[in-house]
Parts: C-alpha cells; sequence; structure tokens
C-alpha cells in the first residue's frame, strides 16, 4: 500500500515528487472528458521512470494475438485502444541544457488534480546540472464542455540568473504501447502541416481510423505575447520553437490549444474542417475562461452526483475519486463507446469493454444521469448482438444463440485467455440482468419490444445449448466453466453461472409473456423474425425447473462448484501478510488448487437475487465465503459491503467500503502504476447508496434502509427515479429527504411508506 496522497475533500494531491512512485502517480492524476483522456505524464521531457498515456475513445488496434497453442473458435487479435498522439510535449533548454526532472535537484513539487473543476495542476522548483534554478507552474485541461479539445499552459521562471531558453512545442505521432505484441507500431503517417496551426494527421494500420490533430501555440514572454516561433516538421512530428533571452526573475509561458478529431465522427473529407472549427471556438477564449467554462460544465456533473461525507476526509475524497474518475470516463453521448476498465488511465485490459459495465456500473448511470445515458449502454450491446451470435457460432452454437465477448471493442471477442474466452460465459448473463436493472428502473417497458427481447432471445438461446442433461444427477449440468472467481478454471457447475442461467430463462419467458398482454402485435412480428418457436418455451422451463445446484446441506451453503469442499478451508487471516497478493507471490498452479476466492462469486448472485433468498441464507453464506475471498480483484470488496450492510455486519461494510473506495488512492493490491481500476469505481458508489442506504427498488418503487458508520456525522446523494429527484441525507440522529423536482414519489424508507411531495413548482 501507499498513503502518501493527502487528504483532502475536494483535490487529489502529492506534495513532494517521489520518483520511483511516478506511474503510480501518472495513473492517479489522470484526466479525460469521456471522449479522450491521458495518464498525468509531464510536458517537458522526463528520461524517469514512466508509461506515456494518450487515448481516443473508440479508436483501436486488432494486435494480433500471442499464444504458444491455438485452439478452433480463439480470437485472432487482442484488440486494444492505442496510445495517440502525444500532443502535450515541450523539449524546454535552458543555457542549452535539457530540463529533465530526473537529472535536477527538485524541491517544492506538488501535483493537485481539482475534482471539482477538473484540472489538473503541477508545481515546481528545479536546479539544473548547469546550476540555473527554474520555477514552473502548469496547468492541464479536457475540456468537459467540448470534448474533442483540451489545452494546457505552462509558465516557466528562471529564477537565480539570467539564462537563454527556448521552449519547442510539439506533437508527435510516433507512439507506441508498451503492451504492444511483437513491438508493433500502430500509425502511418498521412500528413504534416506546419503552415499556420501544426497539424499532424495518422492512421492506424488495419483498422483505418484517420486522425487529424490540430495545435495553436500562444507565446508569451515577459508577459507579452509573441509571434510565432520557428517550425519544423519530420514523419509523425511536427514542432514550433521559441528562443528568449530571460533575465533572472522573468518568466515565459505556452498556452497549448489542441483539437483532436477522427474518422469515427467525422467523414474524411470533414475532419480538417471540423478540427479547424473545434479550436477555433477554444483559442479564441482566454485561459481563465476555458477554465470558468470547464468548472461550469463539472459543477453540474456534481450536482446530480456528488456524495457529500462529513466527519471523514479519507472516506469524502475517495468517493468524490470515483465519481470523478467515472464521469470523465464515460459522459454517454455516443452509443457506440463504453466503459473500459482503465479508462483513460493505462494500457491494462485494453481499454475495452468487460461485463464490469453491466453488472457495476450501470446502475451509477441509472441513478445519477438521465435514463437516455444508461440506455445508451445498453444498446451498445444491442448493436452488437450479431457479432454475439456470431461468436457463439464459433464455439459451435447454432439457431441465433448469442455469447456476447468477454472483452471487445467492436462486437467480436478479443480475450487471449482460453479459461476465460471460452468459460467466463456468466458475462453473458450480466447483459441480461442490465436489461431487467434498467426495465424495473426506469419503467421503460417499450425498450423491450424494440431492443432488449432480441437481445434476451438470443442469450437464453445460448443457455439452452450450453447445459446438458446428466442421467447419473437427473438433473441438467453446465460443465467446464469459470465463474466470478477466477482463481477457479474449467470447473462444474459453478452455482453463480447456473443461477445466472435459469433466472435470464425464466426472466426471458416472463418478458414474452408480458408482451402477449401489452405488445402484442410487435412481439409476434419480433418472434417470427427470430424463428422462435413455442418448443423452445418448454424446453427453457424444463432446464429452469430441472438445473443442478450443487449445494452442502449439512452447512447450509450453496458450494462454488462441485467439489469445492475437496479444497483444504483455511481463512484468508492464517495467510502470511507477505505473500499478499496471491497473484504476484504464488504459482498460478497453487492458486487454482487452493481454496481462496478472487472476488465474490456466490456471493455475486445472492447481491443479484437477494429477494429470491431469505436473510439467513444470505447470512450463512456470507459467513461461509467472506474469510476466504483474498479481494484481488477490484471488483469484489463493493458486494461484501453491501451485503455486510444488508445483514447488520456495519464495521465490516465501512471496512470494505474504504477498502473499495481508496483501493487506487492507497494502492492496495500494489497495481495501480498501470492504471486505474475505473469499472469497480461505480462499486464505490453502490456501497454507498446500495449498501450504507439501502437503495433497492422492489415492485415499482424505491426503498432505503439505512444505516451511518459511527466515526461519519452525516453522508447525502440525490438519486434521480422516474421523473423525480431526491435529496437524501443520513445523520446520526435523523435523516432528511427532499424531492427536487416537480414530480410527486412514493418510497419506502426505513419500514415505513413516505410520499414525498416536490419542493419544485412546475
Amino acid at each position: 500500500m501507499k498513503n502518501y496522497i493527502i487528504h483532502d475533500p475536494w483535490h487529489i494531491i502529492e506534495d513532494q515528487f517521489r520518483a520511483e512512485h511516478n506511474e503510480f502517480s501518472e495513473s492517479i492524476f489522470s484526466i479525460g472528458n469521456g471522449r479522450m483522456g491521458q495518464r498525468a505524464n509531464f510536458e517537458e521531457t522526463y528520461s524517469g521512470k514512466t508509461m506515456q498515456g494518450s487515448y481516443l475513445a473508440g479508436v483501436y488496434y486488432p494486435d494480433k494475438t500471442r499464444v504458444g497453442w491455438w485452439k478452433n473458435g480463439y480470437p485472432d487479435y487482442f484488440a486494444k485502444v492505442i496510445n495517440a498522439v502525444q500532443w502535450i510535449g515541450l523539449d524546454i533548454r535552458i543555457d542549452g541544457v535539457l530540463l529533465d526532472l530526473a537529472q535536477c535537484e527538485i524541491s517544492g513539487f506538488e501535483r493537485r488534480l481539482d475534482m471539482k473543476a477538473g484540472v489538473l495542476y503541477r508545481t515546481f522548483m528545479a536546479k539544473m546540472p548547469c546550476g540555473a534554478v527554474v520555477e514552473v507552474t502548469a496547468k492541464r485541461m479536457y475540456h468537459l464542455f467540448q470534448s474533442d479539445t483540451a489545452s494546457l499552459q505552462y509558465t516557466l521562471r528562471v529564477v537565480n540568473r539570467d539564462a537563454a531558453v527556448s521552449i519547442c512545442s510539439y506533437l508527435n505521432g510516433d507512439v507506441i504501447n508498451r503492451d504492444s505484441n511483437y513491438d508493433e507500431r500502430f500509425w502511418v503517417p498521412i500528413a504534416e502541416d506546419i503552415q499556420d496551426d501544426l497539424v499532424l494527421v495518422t492512421e492506424t494500420k488495419k483498422t483505418k481510423f484517420r486522425v487529424e490533430a490540430r495545435l495553436r501555440n500562444v507565446f508569451y514572454v515577459g508577459g507579452v505575447a509573441q509571434s510565432s516561433g520557428s517550425k519544423r516538421k519530420e514523419t509523425l512530428y511536427v514542432g514550433e520553437e521559441l528562443s528568449a533571452h530571460l533575465k533572472a526573475g522573468e518568466s515565459i509561458r505556452i498556452e497549448k490549444y489542441i483539437a483532436i478529431v477522427s474518422s469515427l465522427n467525422h467523414p474524411l473529407d470533414k475532419l480538417t474542417e471540423a478540427a479547424q472549427n473545434s479550436l477555433k471556438q477554444i483559442a479564441s477564449k482566454s485561459y481563465i475562461e476555458l477554465i470558468q467554462l470547464q468548472t461550469a460544465a463539472w459543477a453540474r456533473i456534481w450536482e446530480e452526483s456528488d456524495i457529500q461525507i462529513e466527519g471523514d476526509i479519507a472516506a469524502q475524497q475517495a468517493i468524490r475519486f470515483n465519481i470523478f474518475q467515472l464521469n470523465q470516463t464515460y459522459t454517454g453521448e455516443d452509443a457506440r463507446l463504453n466503459i473500459g476498465p482503465k479508462g483513460f488511465t493505462g494500457e491494462k485490459y485494453g481499454g475495452v469493454t468487460y461485463w464490469d459495465t453491466e453488472a457495476y456500473c450501470l446502475p451509477f448511470y441509472l441513478a445519477t444521469q438521465q435514463p437516455s445515458i444508461a440506455r445508451n449502454l445498453l444498446l451498445y450491446r444491442y448493436q452488437h448482438l450479431e457479432k454475439a451470435i456470431e461468436n457463439a457460432g464459433k464455439l459451435g452454437f447454432n439457431n441465433g444463440a448469442a455469447l456476447y465477448p468477454m472483452v471487445t471493442v467492436n462486437g467480436e471477442e478479443c480475450h487471449n485467455e482460453w479459461e476465460i474466452t471460452f468459460e467466463e460465459i456468466h458475462r453473458n448473463g450480466a447483459i441480461a440482468y442490465a436489461i431487467y436493472n434498467y426495465i424495473r428502473y426506469t419503467n421503460d417497458s417499450a425498450y423491450l419490444t424494440t431492443h432488449g427481447l432480441e437481445v434476451l432471445i438470443g442469450i437464453s438461446r445460448f443457455w439452452a445449448q450450453r447445459v446438458n442433461w446428466s442421467e447419473q444427477k437427473q438433473r441438467y449440468v453446465m460443465l467446464g466453466v469459470t465463474g466470478p472467481n477466477e482463481y477457479e478454471n474449467n470447473v462444474n457447475n459453478n452455482w453463480y453461472t447456473n443461477r445466472i442461467a435459469v433466472w435470464c430463462l425464466r426472466y426471458t419467458l416472463d418478458v414474452i409473456a408480458q408482451q402477449q398482454t401489452q405488445q402484442e402485435d410487435r412481439l409476434y412480428a419480433l418472434l417470427s423474425k427470430l424463428q422462435f418457436k413455442e418448443k423452445e418455451s418448454a424446453l427453457w422451463l424444463r432446464i429452469v425447473d430441472n438445473m443442478y445446484f450443487p449445494e452442502d446441506n449439512e452447512r447450509g451453503v450453496f458450494l462454488q462448484q462441485d467439489g469445492f469442499l475437496d479444497k483444504e478451508l483455511i481463512p484468508t487471516t492464517d495467510l502470511p501478510a507477505e505473500v499478499r497478493p496471491l497473484n504476484q507471490h504464488w504459482s498460478w498452479d497453487r492458486i487454482l488448487r487452493s481454496c481462496y476466492i478472487k472476488q465474490a462469486d456466490v456471493l455475486q448472485g445472492l447481491y443479484f437475487f437477494e429477494d429470491e433468498f431469505d436473510e439467513e441464507t444470505i447470512r450463512r453464506n456470507y459467513d461461509f465465503y467472506e474469510p476466504l475471498t483474498v479481494h484481488e480483484s477490484s471488483l469484489s470488496p463493493c458486494v461484501h459491503a453491501i451485503l455486510a450492510a444488508k445483514l447488520g455486519k456495519e464495521d465490516k461494510a465501512y471496512e470494505f467500503y474504504l477498502r473499495t473506495a481508496r483501493l487506487d488512492l492507497d494502492d492496495y493490491n500494489n497495481d495501480t502504476d498501470d492504471g486505474l481500476h475505473v469499472t469497480s469505481m461505480a462499486g464505490t458508489w453502490l456501497a454507498i447508496v446500495e449498501g450504507f442506504a439501502g437503495m433497492r427498488v422492489r415492485h415499482g418503487k424505491l426503498h432505503f434502509r439505512t444505516f451511518i458508520p459511527k466515526n461519519w456525522q452525516s453522508y447525502a446523494f440525490h438519486v434521480q427515479f422516474r421523473g423525480a429527484k431526491l435529496f437524501i441525507k443520513v445523520k446520526q440522529e435523523d435523516v432528511e429527504v427532499k424531492n427536487l423536482s416537480n414530480t410527486k414519489i412514493s418510497i419506502i424508507f426505513n419500514g415505513e411508506q413516505l410520499l414525498v411531495e416536490p419542493e419544485l413548482k412546475s
């Protein structure tokens, strides 16, 4: 763990430069705007430990899969969101010596992320090898108000003597991913231009995404604007340099305004026009005006999604950090985009889509944004339904059976581990559950006949073909799967997978029955299109009624899979601290043979389907599995926090909240260097709203059952539900509920029905 991030309610702050942890800090201080983003790399040259990272949402490369043993059905490539043009770069020389913090004596260093305004700041004093002392202040933004643009301001003052200073501002397209297979480069040059603005046009190999980056530099010396500097261009590079002789105490400043547009969003013949227009809009404003626009845009976000905690600054900082990263990763403006597990903060997982979105992120957007935002997440999967059917076909399934990919950017499976690609099929269930979650929350039942039911039928057809009848058990079984606990591979009858398969089949049949009474004509048109036969319904019902679920009747718990009790059950409290995390110390063979659980598995099912089980059943399973869980997946602590809260284990709920909330800020799993755990950040929000506040949707109504951690004075949040907007504040002694809309709403609050009248008058 690391603990040098200073606790502050609205800022992420490090107060000195720690070269050995620079990559960790680059992740923590990452910024973005839903369309693009970047790790907190330095503007000036840095020869120390760093990982370059600038990313454009939806622009990807199919990096060739690299495995030793090919298997039928294996994806040909691993799609990844790739490093894009490096636009922040500055080569700075003082008396001919390059400014490089790896070669300087540094003092007064601070890096600060203002989450309220969405601005990254950095200041430092550096004594260079040539003896010059320089003071630097840098500001950087990815504009939330205009998502194809960004800007930075960089001010340098020579403190101790006169000096010759040169600043070269550039665009560099010769970039590479650290995890590139065979060290392949992804970009080819199309054009470089330095006539007016600096312009770099590049294109990805294979996928042919065309990107135009257009940069305008404005230089100031001693506060006076300068005419443009000398320009030069090379292949995949354009730069502009200004030189000046500064007296001691004088400063030089550069402001960089960038527009980056791609063929994902514009026709090829309109790229230049789009870039020119976007750049013109931001370059016409002062940097103060840009910060004001950025602050206003973030204020609108915070008005809907902020959670306020009184009495615990570490917890307050953590929840805001998680909410900030979620909102700068995904804004919902484009249904072709989704939420990568690392967002714009690193390369791991390729920046592409996992089941995390549906299982963890959707509830956050449902409650804090307009329904169209969550609907776009569902449409993303609907648009990929044909690819999901193709994915299933490659594995031998037919008749429209759909298997959604474990990892994707365009609907095709591109994961490169066989035990995940072929076996972790429970992800299909998360897609179906997201449809259910969206419908019960928004009551947008029309979505079912236009989009949702088609997806549900494809998924259900997959489950019906994936099970087989066991003569020995006289039950349907599911063989050779991997459940959410990836510390078990190729197991039989994973309880969660079997449970969610049965739930999917039953829910799909329920939707069909419902639509027969509400949208009969549309329903029959859809069923005819899909060639849905009555015999399919009959088979699905047989599977629902006869699925096998492993249990231990003596303990009264559901077994994670067949044979789980053959393991030596040693609680995690008996593990020496020096072997944690296990995945960084034990062999994979040893992990697979152990009883240790990477993340909630059986408990994931009890979280999703808690209304199907009584509280004592949930308690027995929680008490059995929680001591065996090492939480080495970022997705694990939040589920445990929610269930602990439900069971009245308030201390445990708070412990797991803090672990999920500060997972990255404190680097619990020693893996934040390669990027943040963005999708699990939604779990932090869930831990408070569904955990501490106990929010549920039952029979079309919001229910709350609240508690407050002992060391908090209060916590407060907003939720939107079917046109109403509630403000909930939970204090040690009482609660406050307000309706900040013009729609009245009836809720169940701590067991009592409340009619909450609007405070806003229409």
